[in-house]
């Protein structure tokens, strides 16, 4: 799946505003996975997992650091996001289907951030983004 010329530019125009608010951002969208799929937790043993902790903000930067690497390589997210995906399937063994699940939340997250640039064209520019990331992170496990 590709992305087309306006989506691109959907995705890069938003960005800016995002990484603005990425520490706010990354750790809601973790503290909303959390609550929605708790199952989720049981990658993080070692966290704190209550709202606004350490760990969850520390963690949610890192999330939205990884989607800003692949915004900033957006074309050839596979080779920005390979380290990553070598380490969530070969070290860190995490199911597949979290990082849909943690793309849905994001989703969700930066709609409730930016209502007004989240149009409809938006939110299907960003879902299909975040379709090529959880694929991108999920490439190892083939």
């Amino acid at each position: 799946m590709s992305l087309t010329k306006a989506e691109r530019t959907i995705i890069m125009s938003m960005w800016g505003k995002i990484s603005a608010q990425a520490d706010a951002i990354g750790t809601e969208t973790l503290e909303r996975l959390f609550t929605s799929y708790p199952q989720t937790k049981t990658y993080f043993p070692h966290f704190d997992l209550h709202p606004g902790s350490a760990h969850l903000r520390s963690h949610g930067s890192k999330v939205v650091a990884a989607v800003g690497d692949a915004v900033k390589n957006i074309d050839n997210i596979s080779g920005a996001l390979s380290k990553l995906s070598e380490l969530h399937a070969y070290i860190l063994r995490v199911d597949p289907v979290n990082f849909k699940l943690l793309s849905h939340c994001l989703l969700v997250t930066v709609a409730s951030h930016f209502p007004v640039d989240f149009t409809a064209d938006a939110h299907a520019a960003w879902d299909k983004f975040l379709s090529v990331v959880s694929s991108v992170l999920t490439e190892k496990y083939r």
